[in-house]
């Protein structure tokens, strides 16, 4: 079928991307699902630090490929008989059903995917990092050349083709702007609280870096109780963790004034300096969570003796070790509840051309979830 999406060209492009230009928006065509995949019509997809990485070439990946990997939809087509149990989807997944697509697949039998989260899908991995689906191969062709897949999803689209293990069904009452943040940024923050972190009754949560993720977990952490402390540089930022329930707001260079230190601290900044800060602010036998993807040539300072005389644990998170099909629902009970009020994390809603500006403003650091959404009577 033709669709129409946004296809990055090339990796490290010069900012500023409004000029530069790295997105080409047009028309695509996208093959039917095979076997164990899935047609959904995008509704919404959000722009996240991760696709930013990308495009400004911290995280190498191949291209022409078409970027997003946070997005909500609904099922337009299956590429099985419906009803048929896949791993990882819902068994009665039916054209018509709202979806939430995640950016791991997860095969199910690799021995990744019996650390009920805690490492992602060797299979899963290896596909995204082809820029396959994890079926093998690509959907997506442009003028009879293969286009890559962004973390199997490629989000940024009218329509995308994934595999079932990527998607996990939510209900009508669950509108696509919420919906669409919880495959990445309530996932990776709220994970990174509840499934690395796991703060105590009573225990304070600290979040260094208060971005879409950041802010995601700070979000989880109020909404199950916790008092949170919350860091970043931006004086915009701060404040609006104060609106949403931070009772302590600094920047790092103001953190020791306050005495403040969290047993457990969550950094999701994505930046060494950012790294060192969430060990700073983690008290003597706490946990420090990281789940921000820095550059790969970027070094933090550790003192091991503090880690060791003060019984310190520090523990990588990648998409918050998250099992999607089992925490989805949980978020989603929260936000029911009125106690998780996701859609603060949109900070603006742009159009599928306006990417490479886009980007401009996610590096400059003022973004929470600038939101892509799309008309459902939207053509190529």
């Amino acid at each position: 079928m033709r669709i129409t999406g946004a296809v990055l060209e090339r990796t490290g492009s010069p900012a500023p991307f409004a000029t530069s230009r790295p997105f080409t928006v047009g028309p695509l065509d996208l093959d039917e699902p095979r076997a164990g995949e899935v047609l959904v019509r995008i509704e919404a997809a959000g722009v996240c630090h991760s696709d930013l990485s990308v495009v400004d070439g911290n995280r190498v990946r191949p291209t022409p490929m078409l970027l997003g990997h946070e997005a909500a939809g609904v099922v337009e087509a299956l590429g099985e008989t419906p009803g048929e149990a896949v791993h990882g989807s819902p068994d009665d997944l039916r054209v018509g059903d709202r979806v939430v697509l995640t950016f791991l697949p997860r095969c199910g039998t690799c021995p990744e995917c019996a650390t009920d989260g805690r490492l992602p899908c060797r299979v899963g991995s290896a596909a995204n990092t082809q820029g396959a689906l994890v079926g093998g191969g690509t959907r997506l062709h442009r003028d009879g050349q293969d286009v890559h897949h962004h973390l199997g999803v490629s989000a940024f689209a009218t329509h995308a083709v994934v595999s079932r293990t990527s998607v996990v069904r939510v209900d009508h009452d669950v509108p696509p702007d919420v919906a669409a943040l919880l495959g990445c940024a309530v996932l990776t923050g709220g994970g990174a609280v509840v499934n690395a972190g796991r703060p105590r009754t009573g225990d304070t949560v600290a979040v260094v870096g208060l971005g879409g993720v950041g802010m995601a977990a700070l979000l989880v952490a109020v909404a199950l109780g916790h008092e949170v402390v919350g860091i970043d540089t931006r004086p915009d930022k701060l404040a609006a963790a104060r609106r949403l329930g931070a009772s302590v707001a600094v920047e790092p260079d103001d953190l020791g004034a306050t005495g403040v230190l969290a047993p457990v601290v969550v950094e999701a900044a994505g930046s060494a300096r950012a790294f060192e800060t969430a060990l700073a602010a983690t008290a003597p036998g706490g946990t420090t969570v990281t789940v921000g993807l820095p550059a790969p040539a970027a070094r933090a300072s550790v003192s091991p003796l503090t880690l060791t005389t003060e019984a310190r644990t520090v523990v990588g998170s990648y998409l918050g070790s998250a099992v999607p099909e089992r925490d989805i629902p949980r978020y989603v009970d929260l936000w029911r509840a009125g106690r998780l009020p996701l859609e603060a994390l949109v900070s603006s809603r742009i159009a599928l051309t306006d990417l490479d500006l886009a980007m401009d403003r996610l590096a400059a650091g003022g973004e929470l979830r600038q939101l892509i959404t799309f008309d459902e009577r939207t053509t190529p």
